[in-house]
């Protein structure tokens, strides 16, 4: 008989407005390893949507091993309390899931909601290292770092003899991910290299998206915005182009990131949140201060001029998104379903 086990989160990435999240990508790997997974909850509306997550944990507990719940630091951190009220008050184990790089700061923001939920799981599971560090300092021994995952066959690498600025960004057009800052930074990059591009890919969140065409469409820059797509797409398109970046002002772990990695495009990110836990400068990646447009132009200018560091962060970059292989990563979650 098949292993249940629920998975609580924000299932809604059929929406225009929200990109693929962990419970898709988890779920469906998990139920490729033979257990049955019962998801809540797909919902638009906020209220229905809780209601949702808390009757199914409710119906289907009895016959299930446990509950993941995928926990946020912004107001769906609130899902996560109340479902893990409801597991603590049945005696049902469950698993949290963090996500989000401000999630230290709700521990200091919520303390006594956040103890009750971290302190009465099972486990919690935080994708990167720095999750890890910042809940065990705070007195939750229980946590355990299990990193996000790809699979790695998905992921053709492409071998690009020599970068120029033709950039790709992908993620959520949200200000805590400050995409106006790649406009920004194609403005300027393009008054060193006139051939130089810019491809952003992702949903509008809060209205950035807006605000980062009226600039381009003003200044007249060789911006493309695909909005949402699917993940294969993406891939296929990203052979076009030759630098990612991550201009984001607050992350966790981006499975973006992850994945340009893989694709061997060399990455230039923010040094924020948990990505010095992920990357390295100038081994696998160049980081930057956040919301610096020269310091981007910088290291710009470093790959394009400098094929030899460039392809050593490729070989870096793509040698340790192995370790992210979910045929690598599963074996952390069957033994952790196994205890």
């Amino acid at each position: 008989m098949k292993k249940r086990i629920l998975y609580i989160g924000n299932k809604l990435s059929q929406s225009e407005k929200t990109t693929t999240s962990t419970i898709d990508v988890l779920s469906n790997n998990l139920e490729r390893e033979g257990y049955e997974i019962v998801t809540a909850s797909s919902k638009k509306n906020k209220f229905l949507r809780m209601f949702e997550m808390l009757y199914t944990v409710l119906f289907f507990r009895k016959n299930a091993v446990c509950v993941l719940i995928d926990t946020y630091s912004t107001q769906n951190f609130w899902y996560a309390v109340a479902v893990g009220n409801v597991c603590r008050m049945f005696q049902f184990p469950y698993i949290p899931i963090l996500h989000g790089g401000n999630l230290p700061e709700r521990l200091a923001k919520s303390p006594n909601q956040a103890k009750k939920l971290f302190h009465g799981a099972k486990v919690n599971v935080a994708p990167s290292k720095y999750l890890l560090h910042a809940f065990i300092d705070q007195g939750f021994q229980n946590t355990i770092c299990i990193p996000n995952t790809i699979q790695l066959d998905k992921y053709p690498i492409k071998q690009r003899i020599h970068v120029v600025p033709k950039l790709l960004w992908v993620r959520s057009f949200a200000e805590i991910y400050n995409p106006f800052l790649a406009i920004q930074l194609l403005e300027r990059i393009k008054a060193l290299y006139p051939i130089a591009t810019l491809c952003m890919v992702g949903p509008d969140k809060d209205g950035s998206l807006q605000k980062c065409k009226e600039y381009a469409e003003r200044k007249k820059l060789p911006v493309r915005f695909t909005g949402k797509l699917s993940k294969e797409a993406w891939v296929q398109l990203s052979s076009d182009y030759d630098i990612f970046i991550n201009t984001t002002n607050f992350d966790n772990t981006p499975v973006s990131v992850i994945e340009a990695m893989a694709l061997g495009l060399p990455v230039i990110s923010t040094r924020v949140g948990g990505i010095p836990y992920l990357l390295e400068n100038r081994k696998d990646a160049l980081l930057v201060p956040p919301n610096r447009v020269e310091d981007f132009v910088d290291a710009i200018v470093s790959l394009c001029s400098n094929d030899a560091l460039c392809k050593s962060i490729v070989k870096n970059a793509r040698d340790k998104v192995e370790g992210y292989d979910w045929e690598y990563v599963k074996h952390s979650w069957i033994k952790l379903f196994g205890d």
